[in-house]
């Protein structure tokens, strides 16, 4: 599977650097901050004159961050392929917190203007809201916990597509606590005599021919489950058994990823980075050796 190529551009690299890694906090940070900022204004009045603007600042800059978010991670997926889910909420976000900006910056003025009438008229009545500033501030709530959610679902998905191979490749694999078990098991007693229907297959070291499937209609999981480790990874994705053992050391997200994937069905995580179409998935056809029984 080759190195997917990309020509630098505006959201592409800063000094070497993916943009977009570098603004996707900014976005999951400011921008949910201050949207439970604005439900603070609007339930909150002592704290409109201090925090108004700040809050509309925030909501803004959160919004345009969110933009460049989502344009530079379009960039990075040329790159190193794209993670469906994150993808998918990235475009949502700055939907919602354009929407969440423009409605605050109306109930900002328009609470104001409101404020002024009020106080004009009579010094010594209470400032009470409009039906209209108050209807703006509930609709404006709805747009802010939405963007709160959004924000935690981009942030939740994004970080689960970067390290959720990588930690999973520190634990231990189904095949391995398969082996020690028998260790341990040999090591205390006899171990009894394995049925006829039992299936053993010896990981393949690089370089060797791949061993034919053990039933007629394919590898079973148990002989994918023996290629559980860097010299010899076997994977499942969406039904196919794949031998990925010489692109562990070429893929651009780094060798984690795909040792993570090593002697197991990897299908979710696959579909999770890449999504179940586009160029890594027809790259990935190389690798097949066959299908799971």
């Amino acid at each position: 599977m080759p190195t997917f190529a990309a020509e630098s551009g505006l959201f592409d690299t800063i000094a070497g650097l993916p943009v977009h890694p570098l603004v996707v906090h900014v976005a999951v940070v400011v921008l949910p901050v201050s949207a439970v900022a604005f439900i603070a204004l609007v339930l909150v009045r002592r704290a409109r004159r201090s925090y108004g603007w700040l809050t509309m600042l925030g909501l803004f800059g959160g919004t345009a961050a969110a933009v460049v978010a989502k344009e530079s991670g379009e960039a990075l997926a040329k790159r190193v392929g794209t993670p469906a889910t994150h993808a998918s909420y990235g475009d949502v976000l700055p939907l919602i917190g354009a929407a969440l900006a423009v409605v605050a910056l109306l109930w900002m003025v328009l609470q104001r203007q409101s404020a002024r009438r009020a106080a004009g008229a009579d010094p010594a009545e209470p400032v009470r809201d409009s039906g209209l500033v108050k209807a703006l501030g509930a609709v404006g709530i709805l747009a802010a916990l939405a963007t709160v959610g959004m924000s935690v679902l981009v942030g939740h998905s994004g970080a689960e597509a970067v390290w959720g191979n990588r930690i999973a490749a520190t634990q231990p694999s189904a095949a391995s606590t398969s082996s020690t078990t028998a260790a341990a098991s040999t090591a205390t007693g006899p171990t009894s005599q394995a049925s006829p229907t039992s299936v053993v297959v010896s990981p393949t070291p690089t370089g060797t021919a791949t061993p034919a499937p053990t039933t007629a209609g394919g590898y079973s999981l148990a002989q994918v489950q023996q290629h559980a480790s860097a010299s010899s990874c076997w994977t499942v994705v969406s039904g196919g058994v794949y031998d990925v053992t010489s692109w562990i050391a070429q893929h651009p997200g780094g060798t984690g990823p795909i040792i993570g994937l090593c002697g197991k069905d990897g299908t979710s995580a696959f579909a999770a980075q890449h999504g179940t179409v586009g160029r890594a998935v027809n790259e990935l056809k190389q690798f097949k050796i066959g299908a799971l029984a």
